[in-house]
This record gives C-alpha cells, structure tokens and sequence, in this order.
C-alpha cells in the first residue's frame, strides 16, 4: 500500500500512513488473524482513498454514505455488509482516539442495522466420521486430515492451529504439550491430545519431516508450493472439497471449533469446563454459545398437549 492510497499526498500524510499501520498490527495482535487485518486494510483503503481526506476531516455524513454506498455489484448493500463497513471504519477511530490523534468518532452518530446472528452449525462424530473417511491418504491428505483432528479435538482457532511450528510441540514425561498464540496475542500452553499428535506424526513422516528435527520456526503443516506451510485459504478450499466428497453442507473452518464444543458438552463436561476449553472469556458467553449450537429446549410442551387433548 502507498501512502497515497490511504489519505491525500500531503505533509500529513506520513504521520497518518503511519497511525494506520499501528492500527493493523493492534487489530493482528488482538485478533490473531490476518485474513481479518487484510479485510479492515482493504476496507479502510477503499474509504479514504475514495473519500479523498485525512481521517480529522472525515463527518458523519462521509461514513453513512460508504457504509450505505453502491458497491461493484451495483446492488445496494445488505444490512450485513453495512453492520461490517461501521465496525471497521469505527474500530479505526478508537484506536485514534486512544492515541490521543484524533478527539471524536463520526460514527457515533450513526445507527447501526441490526444484523441477525446466524445460527452456529456443528458437525456430529457421525459427520466427523464421513469427513475423516474421504480424505485421502496423500501427503497432502494426511495433513489435512491432521489438522481436522487437532482441530476437532483441541477447539482451538484456525490460526492458533494453522500457525503451530515445531518450537511449539514439546513433551514433558509421557505428555504432549502444544502453545498457541490466542486472542488478545496471549501465549497459551495446553496439552496436544495424543490422537492430533499421532496423525501430526504420521503427516510430517509423509513428508518426509520429524518435529523433533526440523528448524525451530518451521510449520508443522508443511506444503509443496509455500515454504512457509499450508495457507489458511488452501486449508479451507480443501476442507470445503472434503465436505462436498463426504455429503456434508459446505462450512467454513470456524465449524470444526463449533463442533468441539458441543462433542465436549454431549460427552457431559460442564458449561464453566468448556468456557475454560474455549477460552472464553465469560461464562455467559460460553452459555450463549452453547445455547445457540444446541437448541434451547421445551420441556412444558407435554403437560400443555396433554391438557387440550392432542
């Protein structure tokens, strides 16, 4: 990106340049994702390259008519994309705001769409049965089969898992133990169920790769046309093809976290063990989460039917 792109070419422009970069890297800290930073960068470019300004001068009136703006499609946007175009665009002004750059946010003034949360789907071990059976047995293969493992069983994020490297496997006594970076950029270390551990195993000898031996740094999800390992969108095509192979609807990745949880509740682990399984970071969350993958049930419906006959 040049500086250009993001606010006019002027003596300001370097100071802002560099308040937006900072801003990325808080949000890649916080979210541990850079598919979401690469989302807010591209979506804040397109604002203040559109827009002409620096981020003091922007009002009210800028940010509804971006958020509420006729995209490429030549569609007005859906109140999903709307209720995705403020969050960025404000998120970028409290950080500004907590630097002490600028003193008010526009969007404060601007009512939100309420967006309808879209029901958590999981998969049953049935299903996690099907997808695992139509995975194929190549390198490739095994790796993914690896990483659908220790995702299903571990409940941790795409990128605290994609991200994994040798230096973050390490044993202690007959234990496994793997460390993630999670949300918020803390490091957490946990123990690597000896399935996940097994098939991670078996993947790096398909390569022809030992955890033990490989460089500090080196992805445990090795990958023949990036050095740097398996991306998170290669995973996901993958994942998607496995899903159609296997009969199953098409999911995201964020699926095998949402099955995880629900596999650990129906094994009859309590709310407050899977808040602390999904580092969560309330109970109530958990219960939210919970609540939504499974349905809230009725038990008054009996004695109601009983009453009017049916």
């Amino acid at each position: 990106m040049t500086t250009a792109q993001l606010v006019p070419f002027d003596e300001s422009a370097v100071a802002w340049e560099q308040a937006f970069y900072a801003f990325l890297a808080e949000k890649e800290r916080r979210s541990g994702s850079w598919r979401t930073v690469d989302a807010y960068s591209r979506m804040l470019q397109r604002f203040f390259g559109a827009l002409g300004k620096t981020p003091e001068q922007v009002t009210a009136p800028d940010v509804f008519a971006f958020a509420h703006g006729i995209g490429a499609s030549g569609r007005r946007p859906a109140a999903i994309t709307i209720g995705t175009r403020l969050p960025c665009v404000s998120s970028f002004y409290r950080f500004l705001m907590g630097m002490g750059i600028v003193s008010t946010n526009p969007c404060d003034q601007l009512e939100r769409p309420h967006v309808p949360s879209a029901p958590p789907k999981g998969l049953t071990a049935e299903e996690i049965k099907r997808l695992l059976a139509v995975i194929p047995g190549t390198p490739g293969g095994l790796r993914d089969r690896a990483i659908i493992i220790t995702l299903a069983l571990t409940g941790r994020r795409r990128s605290e898992v994609l991200g994994l490297e040798a230096r973050d496997i390490a044993r202690s006594g007959a234990a496994i133990f793997y460390t993630y970076r999670g949300k918020g950029g803390k490091q957490v270390k946990r123990e690597l169920p000896q399935p996940a551990y097994l098939a991670i195993e078996a993947a790096l000898q398909a390569w022809e790769k030992n955890v033990d031996q490989m460089p500090a740094n080196e992805s445990i999800w090795p990958s023949s046309s990036r050095t740097g390992g398996l991306t998170s969108g290669s995973f996901y095509s993958n994942l998607r093809r496995y899903l159609g192979t296997a009969g199953l609807p098409p999911s995201g990745v964020h699926v095998l976290r949402h099955s995880a949880a629900k596999l650990r509740r129906d094994a009859g682990e309590t709310v407050e063990e899977v808040s602390r399984f999904l580092d969560h970071s309330s109970l109530a969350v958990t219960s939210g989460y919970l609540r939504r993958l499974e349905g809230l049930a009725d038990r008054g419906w009996q004695e109601v039917a009983n009453r009017i006959g049916i």
